[in-house]
């Protein structure tokens, strides 16, 4: 199927991204802590895009949460220009991403 966009015009843009509001940052953070929550609790690590240094610290941040709330070490890393890697502390030593 082919749709057909009408009065379709590029939007001017400002070099850099363009900062979240207070409350869209509150909802991303929840949204992240709930999913990278959910999949650590399923596998014990989690992986995560994070594309710009404004990313890595938001996921920092819930990482941290994470980790007050249930009371364990989340451990955040860099896995590469791109994603990062989420790892219980004492699960990382019996299982992660590569075992």
């Amino acid at each position: 199927m082919i749709r057909d966009l009408y009065n379709v015009r590029e939007v001017p843009h400002e070099d850099g991204p363009t900062p979240l509001t207070a409350e869209e940052e509150q909802r991303c953070r929840s949204a992240f802590f709930s999913h990278i929550g959910n999949e650590i609790a399923a596998k014990g690590w989690a992986r995560f895009p994070a594309y710009t240094p404004e990313e890595r610290r938001r996921l920092h941040d819930v990482a941290r949460a994470l980790s007050e709330h249930w009371g364990r070490l989340v451990r955040v890393e860099a896995e590469d220009v791109c994603a990062v890697l989420f790892t219980l502390e004492d699960a990382a030593l019996t299982s992660g991403p590569g075992a």
